[in-house]
């Protein structure tokens, strides 16, 4: 095990497995998502209160669960960059930002839309809402600052303190619900089992298409950064020089 991980060490290889294992996730992602709106718009019955307004789950939940998700793993992965200097781990960190906030902003739009004919307004500060759209400024400023540096190293190590003094604002996402009277709805539970049958099937495979899609981008975000980082390499220049030579 430790040899296959000492292998992803090395960006040439690296970058050669993403290449392999991105039709391996970006196919059964577009598939689960095609099958679970499809479901859940189509087929899902409608919700005794709130009717087929409700159908923005199919869209919003998986977006908001993530969110939260693509962050703990860049944390994971600012952490081993910062303790034990990988530079591959700042890289991946970086390849999954855009990415997370994107789902962010996602589930930000489709809650407030959500809210409007919920709530009768399409803002409110609400701590569940607020704690989000902290998320996104997080996820933003992670961006920003590790762009703004010239340095790399430099720039790896400070985007993954932020990206680390972040993660505080996780659990106060999850729990905002329990801790604050809000207006949000409460947690359906970890697997959806607050949630009917009917309904929770075609949610779940939403979930995972937008997990799936999520390695995906990533793993295309992760080639292009090694390219960047290793733009002066011989195995870059000779992957450059082939792609002239076939175009």
């Amino acid at each position: 095990m430790w040899k296959w991980i000492h292998q992803l060490g090395k960006p040439e290889r690296l970058y050669s497995l993403c290449g392999r294992f991105v039709p391996w996730f970006a196919i059964p992602g577009v598939a689960s998502l095609l099958l679970g709106w499809a479901w859940g718009f189509g087929f899902a019955p409608p919700d005794y209160q709130q009717g087929d307004s409700y159908r923005i789950i199919y869209i919003h939940v998986p977006a908001a669960m993530w969110s939260m998700g693509i962050y703990a793993s860049m944390a994971i992965a600012a952490l081993v960059g910062l303790v034990w200097q990988w530079k591959i781990a700042d890289i991946a960190a970086m390849a999954m930002a855009p990415v997370g906030a994107v789902f962010t902003f996602i589930a930000l739009v489709t809650g407030s839309a959500w809210g409007k004919p919920m709530w009768g307004t399409w803002w409110i500060w609400d701590a569940r809402l607020t704690s989000e759209l902290v998320l996104l400024f997080l996820y933003m400023g992670t961006i920003a600052l590790y762009h703004a540096v010239d340095d790399r190293r430099m720039a790896a190590r400070a985007a993954g303190i932020l990206i680390l003094v972040g993660v505080v604002n996780l659990p106060v996402i999850h729990y905002s619900v329990q801790w604050w009277n809000t207006l949000h709805q409460g947690s359906s539970g970890v697997l959806q089992q607050a949630i009917d049958p009917s309904m929770r099937t075609p949610l779940r495979w939403s979930i995972l298409g937008y997990l799936l899609v999520f390695i995906t981008l990533t793993l295309m975000r992760l080639r292009n950064l090694l390219l960047q980082a290793e733009r002066h390499r011989p195995w870059v220049v000779e992957l450059a020089a082939k792609g002239g030579r076939k175009a």
